[in-house]
């Protein structure tokens, strides 16, 4: 290249740098630009322009209130933008509430309502995510923008959702904003999920607990609350359900440790009455037995209740929980017993499969008995006759569940004297054991009692010797405090008092060791097992309790329809007998003995055996009416041998003699036999009108009835018909033909 061309071409670069230099700079756009404020029109500027202002949590609003401030100055743009002081309205209500939903926000259903008023021409949010973090709230917000021609402005400029690019560029804003608290809460809960994991995410600590900074949760080391944890365990042990410990608890005024964890009194120890749902607690929680959980009380959005943000918690057992680490704490009992209370439980509960708890009623073995044919727990029903409870057990789960018939039924007095009877029998070469085992017991339960108002005695001794202090050491002369303190002082001294009488009645109610004349009652009460559990002290609690230390489960199998039940008795240790029982039932039919029972009866009376012979006869060997408690009777036996059709003797000639009778006429008792219902009943018909008869003074005063065919079928019919017959039949039914 030649020197004259290089000079041409500097010459040329210095001319354009030149003119570059001295160039005027481009006039800078304001923040909005000319084309955005173009979007704003008189229309807007004569309705209102709204500052919606929202922190989400109560700890932004007191840390970030460089945010609020930025915030509130969000004024001062709507003032440039041309509203006038008086057209701009700040709303605020929703400080410290998350933009998650609508629920609750109180301040963004009032912007709602403002721009359904058609009152609103611009709303003005630091950011958009603060107006919503729900893209189904946010796309009602852009709605009803777009209907009613209301603005929308943040930080980065000034949108018409009424326009498809700003309505696109607002949904794409919504939206980020609804994933960016997805990512934040996923992130959090992904923290809390891994702390968790390790055991160390921790909230309040449950009774007999208390927090320390470096290991967390330790046995609290007031002695008298570790007592009365270890107390309410044992106890339940013993009682073996919530309302036997609830009951304990209360009859010996034993009060449960609290330390509330809000609150003016929080963290300080204080003793509340016990109460069931406490005790459900403490038994549930498997911190007692030294393990650590967490995620029991998810939230299952499915049940979750509009505008009530504490439901849709589902409660998960102990095994099935997210996290679960064993020998996480100090325990105060033994994981193996912590399963065992949890079975316990599940048994006692009323919704479980197993009703197994000790419960109101005279029923002894109500949840031991198991039905042989399809393994359901048997139910317990009571009906009242005369005055008095009769029990007995049905299987009937197959029948609510699915319709089906009930499978089998039987009299609880027989299954229960059955079994009682095996249970007197098993224990009674151990009474003398079992009698000094309950005095132990009796005097141990009786020590720890004593052990707990000595603790509580001691308690409030120290609390008056520091009211005492406390007073003894403010200026007598200061009244304003010397005056509180000796009003403190003197309640703390009557609270003593009261303490020590009450004390002073245990004392004699419940002494600590028993008097040699109740080891004595106990020693001869012993002795005589039977007569201890049918006493009028013994309850039917008692007897439960009795029954299931000994049996785990009677299972009761019926032999068809008939009087014959196999009990199996499963007892407590695994061993397993099997008897028979026969129970009471209805009809002769019924008794399994049934066949031998009319062959035998047959074969006596073509003997020529008297009805009281063949009574005596069957007695010796062992055959029985079908009401087992009774005793084959010539009454009896002259009733079943009606039913059959047989006489029951001879009659003189006299008095069989047929040409007594008329027509068409039948011997009461003959006519009773065709018709196969008692002589009682016809005799009843008789009396009433409801059959023609006449009594014959020749054949010794038997009835004659006239009954042709036509008066039987009116009879049989007039025998079948239940009870409560339709009226309109009746007068058909009761008239007899006459002759």
């Amino acid at each position: 290249m030649s020197k004259a061309t290089l000079a041409r071409a500097a010459k040329c670069a210095a001319s354009v740098a030149s003119s570059e230099v001295k160039r005027p700079a481009p006039r800078q756009q304001p923040r909005d630009g000319a084309s955005r404020s173009e979007k704003i029109t008189d229309e807007h500027l004569r309705r209102l322009a709204i500052v919606y202002v929202r922190q989400s949590t109560q700890q932004q609003v007191i840390e970030h209130q460089e945010s609020t401030a930025r915030q509130y100055a969000l004024v001062h743009r709507a003032a440039a933008l041309g509203w006038p002081a008086a057209a701009v309205q700040v709303i605020d209500e929703d400080q410290a509430h998350s933009g998650s939903s609508a629920e609750g926000r109180s301040g963004f259903q009032r912007l709602l309502a403002e721009i359904s008023s058609d009152r609103v021409g611009l709303i003005l949010g630091l950011e958009m995510s603060r107006l919503a973090r729900s893209c189904k709230d946010w796309h009602i917000l852009l709605e009803l923008c777009a209907i009613y021609r209301a603005l929308l402005a943040d930080a980065d400029g000034l949108y018409d959702p009424s326009q498809y690019n700003d309505r696109l560029l607002l949904g794409l804003k919504g939206t980020m904003s609804e994933a960016e608290l997805h990512i934040l809460k996923s992130r959090m809960q992904q923290g809390m999920w891994n702390k968790a994991e390790r055991g160390e995410v921790l909230n309040h600590p449950p009774i007999g607990y208390v927090r320390t900074i470096a290991k967390g949760f330790v046995i609290d080391p007031d002695e008298q609350v570790q007592t009365v944890v270890s107390l309410v365990f044992e106890q339940f042990r013993r009682r073996g359900s919530v309302n036997g410990l609830l009951t304990w608890l209360a009859r010996n005024d034993v009060k449960l440790p609290v330390r509330p964890h809000c609150g003016p009194n929080r963290g300080q120890l204080e003793w509340r009455r016990a109460n069931r749902v406490t005790l459900l607690n403490l038994l549930h929680h498997p911190i007692y037995a030294g393990a650590y959980r967490w995620g029991h009380r998810e939230v299952d959005p499915r049940k979750k209740i509009p505008g009530r943000p504490t439901t849709g918690r589902t409660f998960h057992a102990y095994d099935t929980c997210r996290v679960l680490i064993r020998d996480r704490f100090p325990a105060y009992i033994t994981w193996e017993e912590f399963e065992e209370n949890q079975r316990k439980l599940a048994e006692n509960s009323r919704l479980g499969k197993l009703l197994a708890a000790p419960r109101h009623g005279p029923s002894i073995l109500a949840g031991l008995v198991v039905c042989g044919r399809c393994g359901h727990r048997m139910l317990v029903g009571y009906a009242n006759t005369s005055g008095q409870k009769r029990l007995r057990y049905s299987c009937q789960r197959d029948a609510i569940d699915y319709g089906a018939d009930r499978c089998q039924s039987l009299s609880g007095a027989a299954l229960e004297a059955f079994v009682v009877e095996r249970l007197l029998q098993a224990v009674s070469p151990a009474s003398l054991e079992l009698s000094l085992a309950a005095t132990e017991e009796i005097e141990r339960e009786r020590k720890q009692l004593d052990d707990h108002w000595q603790q509580r005695l001691a308690r409030a001794r120290y609390e008056v010797e520091q009211a005492r202090r406390q007073y003894a050491a403010v200026d007598p002369e200061y009244r304003l405090v010397a005056r509180e303190l000796e009003c403190r002082w003197e309640e703390s001294l009557r609270a003593n008092e009261q303490l020590l009488a009450d004390y002073g009645r245990f004392t004699r109610d419940c002494p600590t060791r028993l008097s040699p004349s109740e080891r004595e009652q106990i020693h001869a009460l012993s002795q005589d097992l039977p007569v201890l559990w049918h006493a009028g002290s013994t309850t039917p609690e008692d007897r439960q309790t009795i029954a299931r230390l000994l049996l785990e489960q009677v299972t009761v199998t019926l032999e068809g329809n008939t009087d014959r039940v196999e009990v199996e008795l499963r007892w407590a240790g695994g061993f397993i007998s099997r008897q028979t029982l026969f129970r009471p039932v209805q009809t002769y039919e019924q008794l399994s003995n049934y066949d031998a029972l009319v062959q035998r009866i047959d074969e006596l009376h073509a003997e020529g055996n008297t009805l009281s012979e063949i009574a005596a006869t069957l007695n010796v060997e062992g055959f029985h009416p079908p009401k087992r408690s009774r005793r084959l009777t010539p009454a009896t036996l002259s009733h079943f041998l009606r039913e059959r059709g047989v006489r029951s003797g001879p009659l003189p000639k006299s008095v069989t003699d047929e040409s007594h009778l008329r027509a068409d006429e039948w011997w009461l008792a003959d006519l009773a036999a065709e018709l196969s219902m008692p002589i009682a009943t016809l005799h009843r018909w008789q009396r009433v009108g409801w059959i023609t008869s006449r009594k014959v003074t020749a054949a010794g005063g038997r009835w004659a009835v006239y009954a042709d065919a036509d008066e039987l079928l009116r009879l049989r019919t007039l025998r079948s018909a239940p009870r409560g017959w339709p009226q309109p039949y009746a007068t058909e039914l009761i008239t007899p033909k006459r002759i």
